[in-house]
Formats: C-alpha cells, structure tokens, sequence
C-alpha cells in the first residue's frame, strides 16, 4: 500500500503539473473560456475533463497485440507491436465535434486522456481533483492574471519528451 501511494503521487506529479501549466496556457489564450469558467464555478468538472481532451499530456503509449484485432479497418496480427496516440484520438472529429476547439462546455466525453480498459490510469481521480482544486484557486487568487510574453514565446516541452507541457509559463497580474 505505501509503494502504491508512492508511486501513484510521484508518477502523478510530473503528468499533474504540466496539466495545471498547460491548461492555464490554454485558458489564457482562450479569454472567452477563461471568462466563462471564471463566470461559472458550476462548469469546472467540464472544464477539467474538456482541458484533459483537449491538452493530453501523456502523448503516446506502446501496446502489443495479444490476438489478431480489427482496428480501424485493418487487421493487428497478434505479437504486432502499435503505438496508440491518445493526443490524436482525443482531436478525432469522428469522434469529437470541433475538435481543435477548446470548448468548456463540451458534452461529448469519452476522451483517452488516462488510457483504456486495464491500462487505465490508476491515478486518474487523483489527478481530476488537484485540477479541480488547483484551477479555480489559481484563478480565483489571481484574477488579472495574464500572460507575460505573446503566447508564441512560451516555450513548450520538445516533441520527443514523454510528457507533454510548457518548459515556463511568464505570467503577470495586477496587485
């Protein structure tokens, strides 16, 4: 149990901060979402989850067929080993109306942000409850918040990185 909880608040760090980061970058580029969810604290568990889809720090995962599987439209032989893009299948609009929008008030879940059936995140509800928490606190504390530099000029973490995220985040407010 204690090895567990280690691994589940240590593996969830990494993952968790860089969602907070991001997800903060993404509303402060998105002003009329920022202002909605500032608007309504009622639409923070959508706006996680929607920030989840929308964002997928954790880009790619490899998986090996144990039997022969149909799978878009082509056979996985069984042994054959396939890299699953949970950030291209949560942008998907067979899935997902508008897909490259951010949309706060998005209704049509079911994003891969945490994997799959038993390769599912073990610390997905942890990490949905510091994003809970951890956005409105930011945002209800800092509520000039803003970006420092053009949103160009945020540096974000090199594609080839297993995890997704910005390398910093300037922000400035009022005091």
């Amino acid at each position: 149990l204690q090895g567990m909880a280690l691994i589940l608040l240590s593996a969830g760090f990494d993952t968790t901060a860089n969602m907070l980061a991001l997800g903060t970058f993404a509303l402060l580029q998105n002003p009329e979402q920022l202002a909605a969810l500032r608007a309504d604290p009622a639409l923070t568990d959508m706006a996680v989850e929607e920030l989840l889809r929308y964002l997928t720090v954790a880009k790619q995962f490899l998986r090996t067929a144990l039997e022969d599987v149909e799978l878009g439209g082509q056979t996985v032989k069984a042994g054959t080993t396939i890299i699953l893009s949970y950030n291209t299948a949560n942008r998907d609009p067979e899935r997902f109306a508008d897909p490259h929008v951010l949309d706060l008030r998005r209704r049509d879940g079911g994003h891969l942000a945490f994997g799959h059936g038993i390769h599912q995140c073990l610390g997905q509800q942890l990490a949905r409850v510091e994003l809970r928490v951890a956005l409105p606190a930011l945002l209800n504390h800092f509520p000039t918040l803003r970006l420092a530099v053009p949103a160009e000029e945020v540096a974000l973490r090199p594609e080839t990185a297993d995890i997704y995220g910005v390398k910093s985040l300037p922000v400035t407010w009022d005091v």
